[in-house]
């Protein structure tokens, strides 16, 4: 199914549609302010398993990442200490991937690693449908690998393609080529393990 849906103002019937499908353990695809992304209701093993399985990654060697709201609740799935909360606050909603320690509230399958990577995207669509479904999102980038290539961008091309193998594709317009900047807060001092689109202010 394809869904459009508008950042300035998402429609509730259509979010609701949405959260529906993520809370029955469904795969959706949905805009976010970098690259489109490939997700499933964080807290429901079955679905992060078969994102896992359907991108080739392997949870116990991967960060698997989230998508929360705000940063109000994010320290019942990240430990936060409060110069890392103060970094975030600065910083998000934006571009970035905060990887941090997690905590126990995260499934098993997250806790291989020991760390999660923590989003909160500068677009109303995708933190909307997090808000109402009331649980983070996993996610992951629509891309081979690490190229961001043209059908990436265009949302009628990723349905084309992904049709089979989600339940619902968003279009929320074109999409962005530039991946998130990946912050790793594990640390004393925060590194940049990756620089993307956002700009880090410390």
């Amino acid at each position: 199914m394809l869904v459009k849906l508008y950042e300035e103002n998402p429609n509730p019937k259509e979010v609701d549609k949405v959260v529906e499908v993520l809370q029955n353990g469904g795969l959706v695809i949905y805009p976010t302010d970098t690259v489109y992304a490939i997700g499933c209701d964080a807290l429901n093993v079955r679905a992060v398993e078969a994102i896992c399985k359907m991108k080739n990654i392997n949870p116990a060697k991967s960060n698997l990442s989230i998508i929360c709201y705000d940063l109000s609740n994010i320290s019942e799935y990240a430990k936060v200490d409060n110069a890392t909360f103060k970094l975030m606050k600065k910083n998000l909603p934006g571009a970035f991937t905060f990887i941090l320690p997690t905590t126990s509230s995260l499934p098993k399958i997250y806790k291989n690693k020991k760390t999660v990577g923590i989003r909160i995207p500068d677009n109303n669509i995708i933190r909307e449908i997090v808000r109402v479904l009331g649980n983070p999102v996993l996610t992951t980038s629509v891309k081979d690998d690490d190229e961001v290539i043209e059908y990436t961008t265009d949302p009628e091309l990723i349905y084309e393609k992904y049709e089979s193998q989600v339940d619902i594709v968003i279009d929320g317009g074109y999409g962005g080529i530039e991946a998130s900047t990946i912050v790793d807060c594990t640390d004393s001092e925060p590194e940049i393990v990756r620089q993307g689109k956002g700009e880090l202010i410390l």
